[in-house]
């Protein structure tokens, strides 16, 4: 992607057959190498919450809801592994990731999207947790580079998306909706088509009376102008959405991405709230100039970064952002930018470890 990508390289296929397969929709997905998820299999790990955990919900949508812990993430198989191989501490570092709630990236077919959803809420249901879940399937995604891939047509998607939202069944869920997609447009890729597509997600998934949704608004390096975006915010549908969602997959701190949410959202009419991704931004962007660190594009797996705080619902330090979000899985690749990097969205123990050990 151009900035801030959702991933970063071709998430098509290596996302579906190891990102999601990290889900766990299948028996036996801790094991070293899980087949290709089932979407009608269910969730193990899976116990009923205490009474009560459930959160009633407020104007915030997402104010003091517990977010949804996958119990079969990558991280958490990966703890399970290296426990397994007597590798102790580098399973209680990798902790700091396993243990917290991370978005889960959507992009299945029409066919299974709807009972991938149905799963992944079932089992937030059973913990009494908001899932996040993000829908990333909007035709020429990423504009043909690195996570290529989405819906084959206009209409294709539009059946996609109402086949995701048959799979909410009025439970509550918060959707981060296409990362990139709007910076893309403002670009100039699927300009009118793509506004019209967010447009009608946003509607449909309204609809469902229980999902809170957040349109993608890049993040404060990409597009600089804030009315412009603004703009491509109104003609995407923002009027009838919850707000938007900054920083997806980058690196930039939360306090420059709260200043640029403001200005965003002070030339929004209703000012909408939004949401920021801090889940690798604890060290914030890597120093210097240019585009490029090592041979590959500066927000694509960097070195030396940091986790970033602890997503929440409760302490976001100000008003108009709504939650705190890990919605990049840490530990997943933003693609082939280097020589022996995963492909995007591949679960990378190594990078992951990293930012775990480096991050307090």
């Amino acid at each position: 992607m151009a900035n801030a990508v959702a991933g970063g390289g071709a998430r098509a296929a290596v996302m579906l057959a190891l990102t999601l397969g990290g889900l766990g929709l299948v028996s036996g997905c801790g094991k070293e190498d899980p087949p290709e998820p089932s979407a009608a299999a269910s969730y193990r790990n899976c116990a009923p919450a205490s009474a009560g955990a459930q959160a009633a919900a407020p104007a915030n949508p997402l104010a003091g809801r517990p977010l949804f812990v996958d119990p079969n993430g990558p991280a958490v198989l990966q703890v399970e592994r290296w426990t397994g191989q007597q590798r102790a501490a580098d399973a209680a570092s990798l902790r700091k990731i396993a243990d917290r709630p991370a978005a889960l990236w959507i992009s299945d077919g029409p066919g299974t999207v709807g009972a991938r959803v149905d799963a992944v809420l079932t089992c937030a249901a059973t913990q009494g947790q908001l899932p996040v879940l993000v829908a990333y399937n909007i035709p020429n995604r990423d504009c043909g580079k690195y996570s290529s891939g989405g819906a084959a047509s206009p209409d294709e998607y539009k059946a996609w998306i109402r086949a995701f939202a048959g799979g909410v069944r009025n439970r509550p869920v918060a959707v981060i909706l296409e990362p990139d997609a709007i910076a893309h447009a403002v670009e100039g890729c699927e300009t009118e088509s793509r506004y019209s597509l967010l447009s009608d997600a946003v509607a449909v998934l309204k609809a469902t009376g229980s999902a809170a949704v957040y349109l993608d608004a890049g993040n404060p390096r990409w597009i600089t102008d804030v009315r412009t975006v603004a703009t491509a915010l109104q003609r995407s549908g923002i009027d009838g959405a919850d707000g938007f969602a900054l920083n997806v997959a980058n690196f930039i701190t939360t306090p420059e991405n709260v200043a640029y949410g403001k200005q965003v959202s002070d030339a929004t009419p209703g000012k909408p709230h939004f949401v920021i991704d801090t889940s690798r931004n604890g060290a914030g962007p890597v120093d210097g100039t240019g585009d490029e660190i090592d041979g590959g594009p500066r927000w694509c797996n960097p070195p030396g970064r940091l986790l970033g705080a602890a997503p929440t619902t409760t302490n976001t330090g100000d008003t108009r952002v709504d939650a705190l979000l890990w919605i990049k899985r840490p530990g997943e690749s933003d693609g082939t930018c280097r020589a022996g990097e995963p492909p995007a969205g591949q679960w990378w123990p190594e990078y992951a470890l990293d930012l775990a050990q480096r991050s307090h």
